[in-house]
C-alpha cells in the first residue's frame, strides 16, 4: 500500500500564484464543521455536474464538469487537460493560520481503490505539519503529492500565513501509475488488513463522517477486524 508519493508532474506554480492573487470570488466554509478548528474554505473548480458544490462526493457522481470558477484559473485548466488521467473533484482549499484539520479518513481515497488525491501546495509555510499514517509529509509550492487518503491523516498550520493547495482528485490509470509508483520519494506500508491497529484507527475516523457511505466502510472495515482478531484467537 502507497502512504504517499511525490509526482514528478510540471506545475505552473508562478501563474497558478498570479491567478489566485487576482481573484475575488467569495471562498466558502468546508462543509464538514466536525474535522477542523480555525477557518478551513474552499473554492470548487471542477465539481458532479459543475453543480456550485463544495462536496466532491466521489464515487457517488456521474460525471464532473468544469465550475464557473474554472475559467478564472486558466492555468490550472492547462494543467488538468495535460495530465492524461481523468480528473473527477478540484480545489483550492484554504486551511488558515493557526487552524486545524482533524484526523480523518476519506473513504475509497487510494491508488489501490482506482482513485487518487493530488495535493499541490500554492502557497505554503515551515509550520504547516501535513501527517499521512502518522508520517509528516513536508510539501513544497509548486510540488505535486500524491496522499492515501484512505488512511489517517491530519494538518495544522501553525505558521503566520495561510496554506493554500489544489487538490486535485482523479481516476488511477497507466500514466498517473508511472508518476505514483516510480517515484524517487515514496513510502509504503503493509496491508491494512494486517495491521488492527490502522484498522480500529479508519473505522474510528469513518464513523466520524456520519453518511451512510462512511458507515457502510466503516462496517466492512469492522468484519475485517472482527475476522482478524477471530484468526489470532
Amino acid at each position: 500500500m502507497v502512504i504517499y508519493s511525490k509526482a514528478d508532474i510540471h506545475v505552473p506554480i508562478s501563474k497558478i500564484q498570479h491567478e489566485l492573487k487576482r481573484i475575488r470570488s467569495n471562498w466558502i466554509n468546508h462543509f464538514n464543521t466536525a474535522h477542523y478548528q480555525g477557518l478551513w474554505t474552499v473554492l470548487p473548480l471542477r465539481t458532479p455536474g459543475g453543480a456550485d458544490s463544495i462536496i466532491p462526493d466521489l464515487g457517488m457522481a456521474d460525471h464532473y464538469k468544469d465550475h464557473p470558477n474554472m475559467l478564472l484559473f486558466p492555468a490550472v485548466k492547462q494543467l488538468i487537460d495535460e495530465m492524461h488521467c481523468e480528473a473527477m473533484s478540484v480545489r483550492l482549499l484554504n486551511l488558515a493560520a493557526g487552524a486545524v484539520i482533524k484526523q480523518h479518513c476519506d473513504a475509497e481515497l487510494a491508488f489501490e481503490k482506482g482513485e487518487a488525491r493530488l495535493h499541490i501546495p500554492v502557497h505554503t509555510n515551515p509550520d504547516v505539519a501535513f501527517y499521512v499514517n502518522n508520517d509528516r509529509v513536508i510539501m513544497n509550492e509548486g510540488e505535486c503529492w500524491y496522499i492515501n487518503a484512505n488512511l489517517p491523516h491530519r494538518v495544522t498550520n501553525d505558521g503566520h500565513s495561510d496554506r493554500i493547495h489544489l487538490v486535485i482528485d482523479c481516476k488511477v490509470n497507466p500514466w498517473l501509475e508511472h508518476f505514483i509508483l516510480d517515484s524517487k520519494i515514496i513510502a509504503h506500508a503493509p496491508d491494512q488488513n494486517r495491521d488492527p491497529e490502522l484498522l480500529k484507527q479508519m473505522i474510528a475516523a469513518l464513523k466520524m463522517h456520519q453518511t451512510s457511505h462512511s458507515f457502510k466502510m466503516a462496517a466492512e472495515f469492522q468484519k475485517e477486524y472482527d475476522d482478524l482478531i477471530k484468526s489470532k484467537a
